[in-house]
Parts: C-alpha cells; structure tokens; sequence
C-alpha cells in the first residue's frame, strides 16, 4: 500500500505567475508566503539570474486539503488537447434547474476571470451536464 497521500499538479506554461493568480481566483487558493529572508515575492524573483526570474509559480488550499499546483514556464506553446485536465466540481449534489443555475453563474464568474468558454455538453444516460473551459492559456477544464 502506498504512503503518499498528496500531491501536486503541475502545468507548463508561458506565465506561471498569471496562470495561478487565475487558478487561485476559480478554487479560492492563495499563494505561499515568499521564501525566509524576502518580504515579498517581487524581491525573491528579482534576486534570481535573469534567466531564472519569473520561471515557476506556485498557489495552494489554504485548509492544505486539496493538491499543491505549481505552474513551470516552458518555451513551447500548448499545441494539442491536454491529456488530463481539472474538473472544478461547482455543482456537486445539486440536480435539475438549481445545478444548471450555478453551473451557469460560476461560468460567467470564470470568464470574468479571462477563462474561455468552449461549450456546454447536456446530460445524457452515461454523463451529468458539464462546462467545457479553457483558462487564461488555452489548458482545457471542465466545470462540473
């Protein structure tokens, strides 16, 4: 039996900063204090080489339940549909009208926050109704 019990996701992108400033507004996460010896993060990056500032950002729960997500810059662009995505579950054990309701307001919420609306897929027999998104650099997520 395996003793890990967390873990953390992490996403390439081209601006780790502005990527999880919007993850920490869609899952009410907030960002660690900076490291021992700097009182803000802006003075932690602007100690680094040139070449190494603004290169990683990180966000996480604030109860320390939910996955730490650390967000890397990479010089290549998305190119392709992400093999694994987030389902943000907003309208967990609502049904009907009410959860389709909160599906839609949270979704004019996340576009507010420069997310991107791609399509809404109705319930059938094998799904519940989800919001299909991108985030602030085209990462797909479902809004569930």
């Amino acid at each position: 039996m395996s003793m890990i019990k967390k873990f953390q996701v992490t996403f390439d992108c081209a601006e780790p900063e502005r990527v999880a400033r919007f993850w920490c507004e869609v899952l009410g996460y907030v960002v660690p204090p900076p490291p021992e010896g700097f009182a803000t993060w802006d003075d932690y990056n602007g100690s680094l080489p040139p070449e190494r500032r603004d290169a990683w950002f990180v966000c996480m729960d604030p109860a320390g339940e939910g996955p730490r997500m650390y967000f890397q810059r990479v010089p290549e662009g998305k190119v392709a549909k992400n093999r694994m995505h987030l389902d943000v579950r907003a309208g967990t054990g609502l049904v009907g009208e009410e959860r389709l309701a909160t599906l839609d307001a949270e979704r004019a919420r996340l576009v507010a926050l420069g997310a991107v609306h791609v399509r809404t897929l109705l319930a059938d027999e094998e799904n519940e109704s989800c919001i299909l998104m991108q985030d602030v650099e085209g990462n797909e997520f479902c809004l569930d």
